[in-house]
């Protein structure tokens, strides 16, 4: 799907997902039925998701942590989607680098590091060597709450 320049406008106005469609109709000088098949489209692409996200950290008892995965396996594709299933994970990305994979992972008092290693990481083979770190404070993290 091509993304112009009335798609990125749209994703702009969609950052506030409670807005309507008849408000970016009348801001971008569309008609809503514009809008709103337009916002179909890329939902239906995997384009755009409409959601709602949270700051971790101003949930009680919930902590964000972002994970370094060396692989000892070229696959890294198949290992991303791998880690992609594990709980409690809010992304995972293919990068250059001293890793192979950046996951970041939301934890809560039910659900810990440890168990995320010890039921989760342990399923998957492949895994060489991994880095923690744990995000003290953020600025303008949001995830989707998963846990």
């Amino acid at each position: 799907m091509k993304i112009d320049e009335i798609n990125m406008a749209i994703i702009k106005h969609l950052r506030d997902g409670r807005r309507s469609f008849k408000n970016i109709a009348d801001n971008l000088g569309l008609t809503e039925n514009t809008v709103r098949s337009r916002v179909k489209k890329l939902m239906e692409g995997g384009i755009l998701e409409i959601s709602g996200v949270v700051n971790p950290e101003s949930i009680p008892r919930h902590h964000t942590v972002i994970i370094g995965v060396k692989l000892g396996t070229a696959d890294m594709f198949k290992k991303a989607e791998m880690f992609s299933k594990l709980r409690g994970i809010v992304s995972v990305a293919v990068v250059t680098g001293r890793y192979d994979l950046m996951v970041t992972v939301l934890f809560n008092d039910d659900y810990s590091l440890e168990e995320f290693y010890t039921e989760e990481v342990s399923r998957i083979e492949g895994v060489q060597s991994m880095e923690t770190f744990v995000i003290y404070k953020n600025f303008n993290l949001k995830v989707p709450y998963i846990l």
